[in-house]
């Protein structure tokens, strides 16, 4: 069965009688296979979403598959950009945190050893800092989203779901691609993959890429466009060996360096026509008066915002038939720096701004033994452990313009070890049950923070350690009415590791979430037509929820929830010149108990005094409000069109994808409308099929959106979404 560079579905997800329709499936007679069902064998997906190599017609999970070809036709550039070929996922940010949430389960938590919800995995490695986990997309031939929790097999910080992606191991057969475009904005890209074999035994590898443009913001303070501007370079190096028919090792260490503001160009939210900015309340008392941008292609920083990344990974990968299973061991280390600069007020008036240096040393080891041959039996062992010294080596100040000073410094290290077990028995070729485990410990020890002359001085405060035992169970019923189609009925358990506080300056812990997931499924894949359909309910507790007073996090177990949807995948092969994909997910996502949700006002009476224009924190009660980041309704549609054209190819591939209303905010103060995001993509290859010239487009409509909405003490700050961008490309096979 080939891998994934198939083509495949993401995804219709539309509403329907699931249980009146898999009960119907489920009283059907099995049926002879069919020829046609035969040769559909031929173009089955398989994927890895339970740790072993699976059709994805017979995984009981909702999942989307995007192949390299598909990441190309929806202009996908870095990992957040999955989110237009993904319904029911969206991949917000706070600052240059990433935050990628899943059917309604994310975070906004951004502390010391925090993590996320949605576990990110790299040719099986854990990817954990959500400071570096916007990455550029290396030679990428797929990205698999699994939706749901994923606490048995993938572990802890999966309760939203998890993302696998998948690139290509060195050759001994030699190639390579090169590949350059240039779009509006100086959008410029260059990159590049080899792989070579220095014998029949050992094969190497190296793809580079290196991005970088103006950005679209203009600073109407400075005057500068390029507030914004970016530049980053990313390379992988890998060597294979071949040990014997039996074992190999694969080496490789990435380097990520990347210098992108993107995502800290503020400018500040206008709110049923009223700036929410400081500076802006102030500007009647200042002489001249105040500039505080509105506009998405403005900014008005007094200090150019900057966010600079560098990743250091060295991973060994190792694969061992033993006969009766197959070991797999995933070694990795990581070292990780980052370096942030915010202007926290976002007006001309230099009121408040913070500049902090994050390092992380992440090491994990992971044992995987999965079972081989093709009896009623097909099981997963394995062991995992993960170390995280993380450290704010420091978070500085500076008031009205002035010298950069101490706030706080603030550290934590974090383990967890944990074993686990999945199994699935045959029984009689049509039933399948499945069951799973996973034992964990998780500990944080370490902790503490030190307050500078800003936060009044003190010494440093340790926090006592903390650890947290979890077990998370899984338990799956699938029927197979014919070789093209399964229904599944499942319920899974999940956890987000309990965690410190420091940068809240406190030495009271946050306990961790849990929940637990039940689906119901039903897939059909045959005769080039692809389907599946799920509806789900989630039990959510103990959230661990985040607002932010300046520099200090507030972060509490404040809430419990409730998500429960339907979403449905559909991908056809009308022939061999056109293909088509619709996707739509529909996500009910509630707090069934939330009486402190965090909220922002702005003081604007006179007895306000020194706070006069700050926005001063207090709580309400969000209960049954529509949980943050979690529109109702998002989908896509997209299609691809092959014809012969002057003796070679030509294509024509877009996608349209659509999210509603969402909150970003837990008090529904704050909400972006519902938008649509158009991709399109012309594309001519020579017939010795070695060269290719494209021209692209993204956001062909030009929607306006924001992708953040940030509230803090001194202004309630956006990031909006790139305008209408288009390029050309060319991209050469040697």
């Amino acid at each position: 069965m080939p891998k994934l560079n198939a083509s495949y579905s993401h995804v219709l997800r539309t509403g329907g009688a699931l249980s009146v329709f898999a009960a119907m499936l489920a009283a059907m007679p099995a049926y002879a296979q069919s020829e046609d069902e035969v040769a559909a064998e031929s173009t089955d997906i398989v994927v890895t979403a339970q740790r072993r190599e699976e059709k994805a017609k017979d995984v009981p999970i909702t999942l989307t598959t995007i192949t390299a070809e598909s990441l190309g036709n929806g202009d996908v550039q870095q990992l957040s950009d999955i989110a237009k070929l993904t319904p029911g996922m969206r991949f917000d940010n706070y600052g240059g945190f990433v935050q990628p949430t899943i059917r309604g389960v994310g975070t906004a938590v951004s502390a010391s050893g925090a993590g996320s919800n949605v576990g990110i995995y790299v040719d099986g490695f854990y990817a954990p800092n959500p400071l570096s986990n916007d990455f550029q997309l290396l030679n990428v031939s797929s990205v698999t989203v699994l939706k749901g929790p994923q606490g048995t097999l993938f572990g802890r910080n999966s309760t939203g779901g998890a993302i696998q992606v998948t690139t290509t191991d060195p050759s001994t057969d030699s190639s390579g691609v090169a590949e350059v475009s240039y779009g509006r904005f100086n959008a410029q890209k260059y990159q590049i993959y080899m792989t070579h074999g220095l014998s029949d035994k050992v094969a190497i590898d190296f793809a580079g890429l290196y991005r970088k443009g103006d950005g679209f913001v203009r600073n109407i303070v400075t005057g500068s466009k390029k507030d914004a501007a970016y530049d980053a370079f990313s390379l992988r190096a890998g060597v294979k060996f071949s040990l014997s028919d039996s074992a190999s090792l694969l080496f490789r260490y990435s380097h990520a360096d990347t210098e992108d503001p993107t995502y800290t160009a503020f400018n500040s939210l206008l709110l049923n026509g009223v700036v929410q900015s400081t500076g802006a309340a102030l500007s009647p008392l200042i002489p001249g008066g105040v500039v505080a941008a509105t506009n998405r292609r403005e900014v008005s920083q007094t200090s150019g915002a900057n966010f600079t990344s560098k990743v250091d990974t060295f991973q060994l990968t190792g694969d061992f038939d033993l006969g009766f299973g197959t070991l797999r061991s995933y070694t990795q280390f990581r070292k990780e720096s980052s370096l942030s600069f915010l202007d926290l007020d976002g007006s001309s008036l230099p009121i408040f701004d913070v500049e902090f240096f994050i390092t992380d040393k992440v090491f994990t080891q992971e044992l995987i033994l999965t079972s081989n041959g093709d009896g009623p039996l097909a099981w997963t062992v394995g062991g995992f452990f993960f170390s995280d010294k993380n450290r704010f080596k420091y978070l500085d100040g500076s008031v009205s313009g002035g010298p950069l000073t101490l706030v706080s410094r603030s550290q934590t290290d974090t383990k967890s070890y944990a074993g686990f077990a999945d199994l699935t028995y045959n029984i009689g070729d049509q039933f399948f049950i499945t069951g799973g485990v996973r034992y964990s410990h998780d500990e944080v020890n370490n902790g503490g923070f030190f307050l500078g002359p800003l936060a009044g001085g003190g010494g440093f405060v340790p926090i006592p350690n903390i650890s947290d035992n979890n077990l998370t169970p899984r338990v799956v019923l699938r029927y197979k009415p014919s070789e093209a189609s399964s229904v599944y009925a499942s319920f899974t358990g999940g956890h987000k590791a309990a965690i410190l506080n420091p940068n809240g300056f406190t030495t009271v812990p946050v306990e961790s979430e849990k929940i637990k997931a039940y689906e119901v499924g039903f897939k059909h894949a045959a005769r080039g037509l692809t389907f599946d359909i799920s509806a789900y309910y989630y039990d959510y507790t103990n959230l661990q929820v985040a607002s932010y007073n300046g520099t200090q996090s507030l972060i509490t177990n404040a809430a419990d929830s409730r998500v429960k949807g339907i979403e449905a995948q559909l991908a056809y092969q009308v022939s061999d010149a056109f293909q088509f994909n619709m996707g739509a997910a529909y996500t009910d996502a509630k707090y069934d108990s939330f009486l402190t949700s965090p909220r922002f006002d702005q003081c604007l009476a006179p007895a306000c005094g020194a706070a006069f224009g700050l926005f001063l924190t207090s709580t309400t009660d969000a209960s049954g409000f529509r949980m943050a980041r979690s529109p109702k309704f998002t989908g896509n549609v997209g299609a691809r069109y092959e014809a012969d054209l002057g003796g070679g190819k030509f294509a024509l591939s877009g996608n349209l994808a659509y999210t509603s209303k969402a909150y970003f905010d837990s008090s529904q103060q704050y909400s972006s409308p519902g938008y649509e995001l158009l991709s399109l993509r012309a594309e001519w290859t020579d017939p010795s099929e070695r060269y290719t010239l494209a021209v692209y487009g993204d956001n062909i409509t030009d929607s306006k959106y924001y992708t953040q909405i940030l509230p803090g003490q001194f202004a309630v700050q956006t990031v909006w979404g790139q305008p209408v961008s288009w390029g050309i490309s060319a991209r050469a096979k040697f």
